[in-house]
């Protein structure tokens, strides 16, 4: 073969091994002007459902990379006083629908969050449908009458995905 065919060859193996597994970009959630990072191209979409006997609509935007899956969740609950048993509820259906141990809790910040209910981080193990282990992190915060949750779930969470995901959430 020609020299010109193995130059090329080894130009696109070299491009390729460029191309990163996590390719962060802005994406916006919901009404409220929150701007989140995900490391891929998410899919959009919505459906209804109760949450502190509330009927609201969840938005959601999720995408899956480096074999973790990342998802980004808002709902406006029209009352801000709704906002404790909303994340509360959300947080239980979580846990048992991976049907989660019990989860490491610890403090979460964003800027632009209201103080109460207090932003939450937590961590859990748990079992996908098929059976197979999964590691679940996720954080809830609200602003406003908003309540965001956003989750990454995967066979372990590394920090170089957590990190960016959870550190990128910022109110405009």
């Amino acid at each position: 073969m020609s020299r010109f065919f193995w130059i090329l060859l080894a130009c696109g193996a070299l491009l390729a091994g460029c191309s990163p597994t996590l390719n962060w970009r802005e994406v916006r959630v919901g009404s409220a002007g929150l701007k989140a990072l995900l490391p891929c191209k998410p899919d959009q979409g919505s459906r209804r459902m109760t949450l502190a006997g509330l009927e609201v609509e969840m938005q959601m935007a999720g995408c899956e990379a480096g074999g973790a899956l990342f998802a980004v969740a808002h709902v406006d609950l029209g009352d801000a006083g709704k906002a404790v048993a909303a994340q509360a509820q959300w947080q239980a259906a979580m846990l048992a629908n991976m049907q989660a141990g019990t989860p490491q809790l610890a403090p979460y910040s964003v800027k632009g969050a209201a103080v109460q209910p207090p932003p939450l981080r937590l961590s859990a193990q748990g079992r996908r449908a098929d059976g197979s282990a999964v590691m679940a992190q996720a954080v809830w915060f609200v602003q406003e009458k908003h309540l965001y949750h956003a989750v990454i779930y995967a066979d372990k969470v590394g920090s170089d995905a957590a990190e960016p995901f959870f550190s990128g959430f910022e109110f405009q």
